[in-house]
């Protein structure tokens, strides 16, 4: 059973949908795996066992009774711990909300069950998203299944990274400033972040509400467009969910073809501080796309130089706001409560020892940028900004069908590294950040190692809202070439664990 490890998605659909295995066979080998190599990787957080059993043996009913099963039934998935679900630790990281149980759903969690898709638990993560190498967990670090001294990304690495182990063949991630493309990036995998507001945040706790977005993580481009269906598509519970038809992207992950296709190279993303084996594969990529019948076309985006700092302007103001929450009154940790104290004296005792060092920075920051008299010089301003990128990427789409770029400046970095250093840990994040403020689509696909140190590099695909199809396109065009001059998926020269 070994072997069902290495299936893809649809693969494991398949065979499951066959009958040539059951579904609480698939599931039972991936717990198996997760108790073989998750104390040396920490990529989950809580495994749900008795809950993954269970929702296999309802597949496997449903097929003996010959109902019809969706094109994900039976298969297992790795949940960022974000994402509320019912009955199940929910802690986004923090010691905040330790052994909370929520009592609902999240959209996402609901849709994954619905498609008969089977959780195997949720995974590790920066403290309520806020980071980029899952080092801000109050519960340790993940590793990099690559290499084990390395981060996996963040802020969901802990879902790149049972990817990469081989834990789970899909995964959910949430994508705020590039927490699910940039540990797709340095681990191998494949990360979309969806259009803003193409599938829902309700149940989603929330980190920077005009930017959160979550979406699919797999091995494949297919299987992330298998993913992406079943958990895409307009949610009444959402005020900012799109009432719109949910692009058709399993198909352009099946067409994989760019043939008259015009792809955009950003000026602005290159030079100074990339990582000469990332630039080399991107180049690479670029004379890829052009010999597979794309036009490339030089494209220069000048806001983009000022999109890093509007986001961390942009992101800890939203922080500062909903996380005020947590206030030890409703819900989750409550300190110093000795029948003594003031409820403010409480609520200060609870975010002491509740939040961690770089919640604690993004709230004081954002609380800063919102305060009387800085308001317009920062917060406004930032947002001016972020207007200006929003129609650097109109005036580009107008001239090409989709823009590319490297995921990430270097490959994954080693833990602790950056740890003392804020800002060259939020530079990690300088690629990706466009298009979240912009809240168009975008994805990581690898391609290649770097020479220099043998680890994975990402190429940024990006199309326009509700074009998401696009991405597809172009990555599994990508993804094909490469397998086919590789003779094997990039993945399967992991190491193993």
């Amino acid at each position: 059973m070994a072997d069902l490890i290495h299936y893809t998605a649809a693969e494991t659909a398949e065979a499951i949908a066959s009958g040539t295995v059951s579904a609480v066979e698939v599931a039972q080998a991936h717990l198996d795996r997760i108790n073989a190599v998750d104390e040396k990787v920490h990529a989950f957080l809580h495994v749900d066992t008795e809950g993954a059993l269970a929702a296999a043996r309802a597949v496997d009913e449903k097929r003996a009774a010959g109902e019809e099963l969706g094109p994900l039934a039976g298969v297992p998935l790795a949940l960022k711990d974000v994402f509320t679900t019912r009955g199940v630790p929910t802690t986004a990281g923090s010691k905040m909300l330790e052994g909370w149980r929520p009592p609902y759903d999240a959209t996402v969690t609901r849709r994954l069950k619905e498609a008969g898709v089977v959780i195997l638990g949720k995974t590790n993560m920066d403290e309520f998203a806020m980071g980029s190498s899952t080092e801000n967990s109050a519960y340790g670090p993940t590793g990099n299944p690559w290499d084990l001294s390395r981060i996996p990304g963040g802020s969901g690495g802990g879902s790149a990274a049972a990817l990469a182990a081989y834990e789970a063949p899909l995964a959910i991630g949430t994508d705020t400033g590039g927490s699910i493309r940039q540990p797709g990036a340095v681990t191998g995998t494949v990360g979309v972040k969806p259009t803003y507001g193409s599938v829902s945040r309700y149940g989603l706790i929330a980190f920077s509400s005009s930017l959160d977005q979550g979406g699919p993580c797999a091995r494949t481009v297919l299987d992330a467009a298998l993913l992406h269906e079943a958990i895409a598509g307009h949610d009444p519970m959402d005020s900012t969910s799109i009432n719109a038809p949910v692009p058709q992207v399993v198909a352009a992950a099946r067409q994989a073809d760019v043939k008259g296709m015009r792809v955009g190279v950003v000026t602005e993303f290159g030079g100074e501080g990339y990582q000469p084996g990332v630039m080399q594969r991107f180049h690479e990529s670029v004379e890829l796309l052009r010999s597979l019948g794309a036009e490339i076309v030089e494209i220069s985006c000048p806001s983009f130089t000022y999109a890093l700092p509007a986001y961390y302007l942009i992101a800890p103001s939203e922080c500062s706001s909903n996380l005020a929450r947590f206030d030890a009154m409703r819900y989750g940790l409550r300190v110093g409560d000795d029948g003594n104290r003031s409820a403010e004296e409480v609520t200060a005792l609870t975010r002491e020892a509740g939040f961690g060092p770089e919640v604690k920075r993004r709230i004081m920051l954002g609380t800063y940028a919102l305060s009387s008299g800085y308001y317009d010089a920062y917060y406004g301003s930032a947002q001016k900004v972020r207007t200006l990128i929003t129609r650097d990427f109109d005036r580009a789409f107008a001239d090409v069908d989709v823009l590319i770029s490297p995921t990430t400046p270097t490959t994954a970095f080693p833990i602790g590294e950056r740890a003392d250093d804020p800002m060259a840990m939020y530079l990690a994040d300088l690629c990706t950040i466009p298009s979240n403020l912009a809240g168009n689509a975008a994805m990581s696909v690898p391609v290649g190692l770097a020479p220099e140190d043998n680890l994975p590099v990402g190429l940024q695909i990006i199309a326009p809202a509700l074009a998401d199809d696009r991405l597809y396109r172009v990555g599994a065009a990508v993804e094909a070439a490469l397998n086919e001059k590789w003779g094997h998926p990039l993945l399967e020269e992991a190491p193993a664990l």
